[in-house]
């Protein structure tokens, strides 16, 4: 049981962590790089979540945000 809460937990900091990065990198208040930081936070989170359920599809949709993130966070630096 512990480990499918843990299983679960990836799923919803991850779903978490990118409602939150758009919400500040939509609204503009130059806490861009924060949001940014959020955003390889999910994609790491739910990257992890996709490769233990065999989800490749959004494994490789998650590794790509994580590269936006980085970009993101390299140009705001």
């Amino acid at each position: 049981m512990k480990q499918k809460a843990a299983y679960s937990s990836l799923e919803w900091v991850g779903v978490i962590t990118a409602i939150a990065y758009s919400l500040l990198v939509a609204s503009n208040i130059g806490l861009e790089f924060i949001g940014f930081m959020l955003l390889l936070i999910s994609a790491v989170a739910i990257g992890l979540w996709a490769y233990r359920g065999g989800h490749n599809g959004i494994l490789l949709l998650q590794f790509f945000y994580a590269i936006a993130g980085l970009i993101g966070m390299v140009r705001w630096f």
